[in-house]
């Protein structure tokens, strides 16, 4: 199982590393809004604690707290069906 927060199954390494990136964007883009960590908690609504799990790419956050941050922040996210053979027939 990855590493962090429990979470109720494995993850697959693209995933983790969709998290991963996502938590890297919002670092890069809360550093360049010149906001800090408890600046984005407090728009955000949560711990700051939170905001260091997504930027570190802990895959126990909760989904609505990641997208959040990013959107706070301007970034949008889209989602991709999958192709032939890959994911669910």
């Amino acid at each position: 199982m990855a590493q962090g927060k429990r979470i109720s199954a494995d993850i697959g390494g693209d995933a983790l590393q969709a998290i991963k990136d996502m938590g890297a964007a919002a670092r890069l883009a809360r550093t360049r809004a010149g906001d800090g960590q408890a600046a984005a908690a407090a728009r955000l609504g949560v711990h700051v604690q939170t905001i260091g799990r997504i930027e570190a790419g802990e895959p126990g956050v909760a989904i609505g707290h990641v997208l959040g941050l990013l959107a706070l922040y301007g970034i949008g996210t889209s989602l991709q069906e999958p192709g032939p053979g890959q994911g669910a027939p």
